[in-house]
C-alpha cells in the first residue's frame, strides 16, 4: 500500500502542477483582457456595461440605468480611504436620489469577509454587493480603492477613476462632477 502511494503520488503532483499551470495562464489571459478594457475606457464615450449583484441577490445592470446618473464605487472594508468615502457618498446620494442619482457599490473584500462587507452595506443608501459576484469587466483589473466612475444619463462615461490623481470623492469634488449632470435635463 505505501508503494502504491509512492506512485500514485508523483502523477499527482503532475497533474497538480499542470492544472495550476492552466490556471496561471487562464488568469494571466483574463487579467491581460481586463487591462486592456481598462485602457480603453475613453471619457464622452459610452461606458462599459456593468452588473451589481447586491448582497440580497438582486441585479441592477448600468444598462437598465439608462436615463439616471451613475457613480460605479469600488471599496473594500479594509481599504481607510474608502472609510471616509462610503458615508460622504451615501449622504450625497440619498440626498440627490430625486434628481436621477444611482450609486451602485462593489466590494472587493473577500467572500470570508462577507459579513463585514454586510455590516458596511447596511450604513449605505445605496445598493451594494461583492465584485467577485458581479461584473465589470470593462473598468479593469480594480487595484487601486476607492476608485469610482461617472456615467450620465445617455450612458456615457463622463469621469475615469483611473485617471483621478486624488480619486476619493470630496463634497467639492462631487459639486463639480456629479451635480452639473443632475442637473441637466432628464
Amino acid at each position: 500500500m505505501l508503494y502504491e502511494h509512492r506512485m500514485s503520488s508523483p502523477r499527482s503532483s503532475r497533474r497538480a502542477v499542470l492544472k495550476g499551470c492552466a490556471t496561471t495562464l487562464i488568469s494571466g489571459a483574463i487579467l491581460r483582457g481586463y487591462a486592456a478594457r481598462a485602457n480603453d475606457l475613453r471619457v464622452g464615450a459610452k461606458a462599459p456595461p456593468a452588473t451589481l449583484v447586491t448582497f440580497d441577490g438582486q441585479r441592477i445592470s448600468t444598462q437598465d440605468l439608462t436615463g439616471s446618473v451613475v457613480i460605479l464605487t469600488f471599496w473594500a472594508t479594509w481599504c481607510v480611504p474608502c472609510r471616509d468615502e462610503l458615508p460622504l457618498l451615501s449622504s450625497y446620494a440619498e440626498q440627490h436620489a430625486h434628481a436621477g442619482l444611482r450609486v451602485l457599490g462593489f466590494s472587493l473584500d473577500a467572500p470570508d469577509q462577507l459579513s463585514a462587507a454586510r455590516r458596511v452595506a447596511q450604513t449605505l443608501s445605496f445598493p451594494t454587493g461583492l465584485l467577485a459576484n458581479s461584473s465589470a469587466p470593462g473598468y479593469g483589473r480594480i487595484w487601486r480603492l476607492p476608485v469610482n466612475f461617472t456615467i450620465d444619463r445617455a450612458g456615457r462615461l463622463i469621469e475615469d477613476g483611473w485617471k483621478e490623481k486624488k480619486p476619493s470623492w470630496s463634497p467639492e469634488r462631487l459639486e463639480q462632477v456629479v451635480t452639473p449632470l443632475l442637473l441637466s435635463e432628464r
